[in-house]
């Protein structure tokens, strides 16, 4: 059995694990380890614009060799489970990593069997989802070839990553549909398993106008159980009573429920009801609850933030901070405060630029600008600023 030993042991090489790898190397850390398989790294947050025919899929793809900084080993290999009172990591091939520091970023899992009828018929018959690289392309064939019927968008019950993508995709489709004189012939349905749009008040306001504009039908509290491609219909959960009923589509775009990877909570790193298996973290110092040399991240962290890109942006430099005052056995000097932000894109070219933090009020980054509407500005910051920040400086610890 391989065994091998780094100060920092960094699992997943997403946008956490190279962001938090970057800033660690910038902090002058020599001794860092990011632990990923994938060769290709993605910029997600351009799958719901590629799903609309807004931008291309490959737009969004870079070997992952071109993002990972310069003095960290690439170990490329999954981990299959953790050792925290032993400090070790169990890799697919079965060595073993030791750690004196470890960084929970492995990303969320994607339960496609969590609808059924969902895995087989995912790109077949209009039945797609931008949750998928491979997916996403699938979704505006499915936009453009309809012009009548019935469009079903649903969203998942749980955390998912990009919490508002199931509406963005809904809202840049009706507008499609309404630019190409068809929205009339095409009944919009939105399956939201919350009580309403979104959390923030301010936000969930504009939302319910954009609705109303595009005449589209939501069904608040339910979920989306199944489909059955040969009858083009899902079933529909009420979340409250437990009765169904069908919905037919022309189109479906279906989200998958999402979990942590099962090895965290195999490894004890859960907590014990905790049904999605996440990290254990104090959710302002993002480390362990349990385990003091272990901190957490992104999507697999159990704090109660909106799992984005945005809000890992806000939690690296807590991560590094705090995991440095660890080294010099100090007490944790940094704070998150929960921020995450979504673009909800509501039309081709306009935005809805929602930030916020656990306080679930708006907390807008940009001085003097309102957030609280729709703006074609923020449609740019979406589609251009966003992933030039990205690429250049986020993923380089500058941002």
């Amino acid at each position: 059995m391989t065994r091998t030993r780094h100060r920092v042991v960094i699992i997943g090489g997403g946008t956490a694990g190279i962001t938090v790898a970057a800033r660690l190397r910038r902090a002058g850390q020599t001794d860092v380890a990011v632990v990923d398989p994938t060769e290709t790294h993605y910029y997600q947050p351009l799958w719901t614009l590629a799903g609309a025919g807004c931008a291309p899929i490959g737009e969004s793809a870079r070997p992952q060799a071109s993002v990972l900084p310069r003095g960290v080993r690439w170990i490329r290999r999954s981990a299959v489970r953790a050792d925290p009172d032993a400090r070790e990591v169990a890799l697919d091939d079965g060595s073993v990593l030791g750690y004196e520091q470890l960084v929970l970023c492995p990303g969320i899992r994607l339960d496609w069997d969590g609808i059924a009828g969902l895995r087989s018929a995912l790109g077949v018959d209009g039945v797609c989802s931008n949750y998928s690289y491979e997916s996403a392309p699938a979704t505006w064939r499915a936009i453009r070839t309809t012009r009548s019927g019935t469009a079903v968008f649903a969203m998942p019950a749980g955390p998912i990553k990009c919490a508002g993508a199931p509406q963005k995709i809904a809202y840049l489709a009706a507008d499609h549909w309404r630019r190409e004189g068809v929205l009339g012939k095409v009944d919009v349905h939105l399956v939201l398993p919350t009580p309403g749009l979104f959390g923030v008040p301010e936000y969930a306001e504009v939302l319910a106008g954009v609705v109303r504009r595009y005449g589209i039908t939501v069904h608040f509290g339910s979920e989306v159980t199944a489909v059955r491609p040969g009858a083009r219909e899902v079933t529909v959960r009420s979340r409250a009573t437990g009765e169904t009923f069908a919905l037919p589509y022309t189109m479906a775009h279906l989200v998958p429920p999402q979990r942590a990877p099962e090895w965290i909570g195999e490894s004890g790193l859960a907590g014990q009801d905790d049904p999605g298996g996440y990290a254990e973290i104090d959710k302002h110092t993002l480390r362990h609850v349990r385990y003091p040399d272990v901190f957490a991240l992104g999507d697999a962290g159990s704090s109660p933030n909106s799992k984005t890109g945005a809000a890992v942006r806000k939690q690296a430099p807590v991560v590094v901070a705090n995991l440095l005052a660890a080294q010099r056995g100090a007490p944790p000097p940094a704070r998150y405060g929960g921020y995450a932000s979504c673009p909800l894109t509501t039309a081709r070219g306009k935005t809805l630029l929602a930030e916020f933090d656990y306080t679930m009020r708006p907390a807008p980054s940009i001085p003097f600008l309102d957030t609280t509407r729709e703006r074609t500005d923020m449609w740019y910051l979406k589609r251009r600023g966003l992933p030039f920040l990205y690429w250049n400086l986020m993923l380089r610890g500058r941002f």
